[in-house]
């Protein structure tokens, strides 16, 4: 990074220090994420304030841990920013969540769970994160802790580690970035579709949730998720014994996600470039009814989901033998193509969570509070952006030094530099050469050229 980098934040972080108002927390904000931009392997508070002789550790331990300052514009700055960069119609808001390892139980939200990173459970905290991306470029919107039933069922420790009265509430993960949908919908961010894993695809009311709030979404699911076929019909069994039915039953039986796709026509699928070449595996995709209606008790196969929503089921086999499925309610006009250009633009997500633990030190918060855990984080998130917009503003020079056209080199016979003047020359000089060599052939009239920038 050149070295100018501090004097770009301190204009970019204007209009977030305007939300601070108060002249040492306008101080404190830009040496914090400064801290976290600039080198050192570790960028909890204490090593920070030590690499900076500006930087006092107990107002920048104070500035995070217990200031009287409010979030929410700071948030608002950030989704505005975030929306102009990226956002529009082709952007995509990913949900996922994100392990901070952590040692001891003290650690607000800290506890045994699973941890998709590490794939295995383990003792740590857990982020539900939102991010907004376009053209492989993440903006992370959202970081908000989950607390597992351990912690939500202890008042009292809720209160000791800080958690606001109203989150003190157990909220599953799908719940949690429902919410956090909601807010970043009413700040007006745009995008086109909301993308997930299976652990939030798995839940039929964070599906159902999307869907009222009219929005597209592609999601992954387990293999044994039931659906059935499109053309599913609701009848009226007729009643061997006892009074007649009263309630609808489906016609066919559901079946797992995995079985309904194995009479289906498979077909390779490129979706993008990647650094070894292009990616591709094998997709098929059917029309289905989902299996997440209400319970109903169905002859002797028990209670069963009724049929709800109609969607697209798509199944993947990679080439590693590796089989996943995914439900998406995109228009039934879709190419296969541009639906595992959703399924797979994920991706973009993960890297985000790397970059921030790895290049700005997500988790290395070493605080214990609800509060200093959420500030820097949404610290995080600000210096996280801050560099995605240099990257943007910078690959916007090179796009526009690449667009600059370079003259024609004259004809060396006629010194005219337009390639149609000269063709007679070029014809003749074909024609009467016995042996063009390469020399000869770098004489010919060239035409003109852009130069075109990879980033």
């Amino acid at each position: 990074m050149d070295e100018d980098w501090q004097a770009d934040l301190e204009r970019w972080l204007a209009p977030y220090l305007e939300a601070l108002g108060n002249k040492t927390r306008r101080r404190m904000c830009p040496a914090y994420i400064a801290g976290l931009i600039g080198p050192g392997d570790r960028k909890s508070i204490q090593p920070m304030a030590a690499r900076s002789d500006a930087i006092p550790y107990d107002r920048l331990h104070h500035f995070i841990g217990a200031g009287l300052w409010d979030s929410a514009p700071l948030e608002a700055t950030l989704w505005s920013q975030a929306d102009e960069l990226v956002g529009g119609d082709r952007a995509w808001l990913i949900i996922d969540d994100t392990a901070l390892p952590k040692k001891g139980k003290a650690s607000v939200g800290v506890a045994p769970q699973y941890a998709t990173a590490l794939g295995k459970n383990a003792n740590c905290q857990t982020l539900v994160s939102v991010t907004l991306a376009s053209s492989e470029v993440p903006l992370m919107l959202s970081l908000r802790l989950f607390l597992p039933e351990s912690w939500t069922s202890d008042t009292a420790r809720m209160d000791k580690s800080g958690v606001p009265a109203p989150l003190q509430e157990y909220r599953t993960k799908p719940e949690i970035a429902i919410e956090e949908i909601d807010r970043i919908i009413a700040a007006g961010v745009r995008f086109g579709c909301v993308l997930a894993d299976a652990g939030y695809g798995l839940s039929a009311p964070f599906r159902q949730a999307l869907s009222t709030r009219g929005l597209c979404w592609a999601v992954g699911i387990p293999r044994h998720q039931k659906v059935y076929p499109a053309d599913v019909q609701l009848i009226f069994p007729i009643a061997g014994r006892g009074r007649p039915r009263v309630r609808h039953v489906p016609d066919v039986k559901s079946m797992a996600a995995h079985a309904m796709l194995e009479g289906a026509k498979w077909r390779q699928v490129s979706w993008r470039k990647g650094t070894k070449g292009r990616l591709t595996a094998r997709f098929a995709a059917m029309r289905v009814r989902i299996a997440d209606g209400a319970p109903q008790r169905i002859g002797s196969a028990g209670a069963q989901h009724m049929p709800g929503e109609e969607a697209r089921l798509v199944g993947e086999h990679r080439s590693n033998g590796e089989r996943k499925y995914y439900l998406s309610n995109l228009p039934g006009d879709t190419p296969i193509k541009a639906l595992a250009g959703a399924i797979k633009a994920r991706w973009i997500c993960e890297q985000a969570h790397q970059q921030l633990k790895e290049e700005l030190g997500l988790d290395h918060f070493e605080g214990r509070s609800w509060t200093g855990l959420q500030r820097h984080a949404l610290m995080s998130m600000m210096a996280y952006a801050f560099l995605q917009s240099r990257r943007l503003a910078q690959a916007g020079r090179k796009k526009k030094e690449s667009s600059v056209r370079l003259p024609n080199p004259p004809c060396p016979q006629c010194a005219r530099p337009s390639l149609t003047a000269c063709l007679a020359h070029r014809r003749s000089n074909a024609l009467t050469a016995d042996v063009a060599s390469s020399d000869t052939l770098a004489n010919f009239c060239q035409s003109s050229a852009s130069i075109t920038v990879a980033y």
